[in-house]
C-alpha cells in the first residue's frame, strides 16, 4: 500500500467514518451508550452514573441517540410513571467496538503514564 496513493481509501470508508463519528460525536454520547451496555437504566440512574453530566445535556443527548436508532425509552404505565431507557438492537452492536476502546484506551493510559515515571 503506497501512503501516497489517494486511491488507497476510498470514498466509501470516509463517509462510513463520518456517519459514524455523526452519530457518536460528542463528549456524553459514549459513556451514555457504555452506560446502557449493563441494561436499561432510568433518567436520573444516568444523571448518577454519568459524572458531572447536567440533566439539560443527558435529555439531549439521549434525544439523538434516539433519533439514530441506538437508543429507544420505554414508558411503563405505573404510578408514577416510570421511564427506561435502553440500547436497541442497533445500538448492542456497538458492544465490541466499546469493548476495543476500553481495551486500547485501558494501554493507551498505562503507556503513557508509564512514559512519564
Amino acid at each position: 500500500m503506497n501512503p501516497g496513493n489517494i486511491s488507497d481509501c476510498p470514498a466509501d470508508t470516509i463517509l462510513a467514518l463520518n456517519d459514524c463519528l455523526n452519530v457518536m460525536s460528542g463528549k456524553w454520547k459514549v459513556p451514555i451508550i457504555g452506560t446502557l451496555l449493563f441494561g436499561p437504566k432510568r433518567f436520573k440512574d444516568l444523571e448518577i452514573i454519568i459524572n458531572k453530566i447536567t440533566p439539560r445535556m443527558l435529555s439531549k443527548e439521549l434525544k439523538e441517540l434516539e433519533l439514530n436508532n441506538i437508543v429507544k425509552r420505554n414508558i411503563y404505565d405505573e404510578r408514577p410513571i416510570r421511564i427506561e431507557y435502553e440500547l436497541t438492537e442497533s445500538g448492542y452492536t456497538l458492544k465490541p467496538v466499546l469493548e476495543q476502546m476500553v481495551e486500547w484506551g485501558i494501554q493507551h493510559r498505562s503507556e503513557v503514564f508509564n512514559k512519564h515515571k
